[in-house]
């Protein structure tokens, strides 16, 4: 799959960051039953690329990607556990190295319009606007929407239930990120019908 139709399948990209390794399956399972097929795993646990490894062999029918890398060597790493795409919070020319020598798929970040036409000028249309805030996210979706409006971004930051059909009712916004569907208390409690119910609620 390429990036474009990766990040198209679902509104909303759940952004998980996954504590406890025996949470993680049945966690993309109540994802997946809630419609929301394509996964993010954060790299900022110990049991990260573990969790992706499992997520990818026991939930074949989620789409399981690497977020947040930061390094060249993620990207090998990651695609050996299973992940299918890979996002970062930003594009560096390292990483841009790295991620033409991989198959993955790669959603970068970015945050001006200089670091947006950088990443154009090498290729990229699909990018993460990251950090996204509820206070100017709307703006500067719209403000970068005029001048490239080719561009297809991605937000994630302080999005939640209560704004994010806001960022996705604009025309240059394919999904947002967030991890609302997930919350902390839920997974704890392995209160999988709440995290199944909330992701329904994210795909009507």
């Amino acid at each position: 799959m390429r990036i474009d139709e990766i990040i198209s399948a679902v509104p909303v990209l759940p952004v998980l960051i996954i504590h406890d390794l025996d949470k993680a399956v049945p966690l993309a399972r109540a994802l997946v039953e809630g419609g929301l097929k394509v996964i993010e795993v954060r790299l900022r646990t110990p049991v990260a690329m573990e969790a992706i490894s499992a997520i990818s062999k026991s939930v074949p029918e989620a789409t399981v990607g690497a977020g947040t890398v930061t390094r060249p060597e993620q990207f090998s790493t990651a695609a050996a556990a299973g992940a299918r795409f890979a996002v970062s919070s930003g594009l560096t020319r390292v990483l841009l190295n790295a991620s033409a020598q991989s198959e993955m798929p790669y959603l970068p970040g970015v945050y001006t319009p200089s670091e947006a036409m950088a990443a154009r000028d090498v290729g990229f249309e699909y990018l993460k606007l990251f950090p996204t805030l509820k206070s100017d996210g709307i703006q500067m979706l719209q403000a970068i929407g005029g001048p490239f409006p080719e561009l297809k971004l991605c937000p994630s930051g302080e999005i939640d239930s209560s704004n994010f059909r806001d960022f996705l009712a604009l025309p240059n916004v394919p999904c947002v990120g967030g991890n609302w569907m997930a919350p902390d208390e839920a997974v704890a409690a392995g209160d999988w019908d709440t995290v199944t119910r909330l992701a329904a609620e994210s795909v009507i």
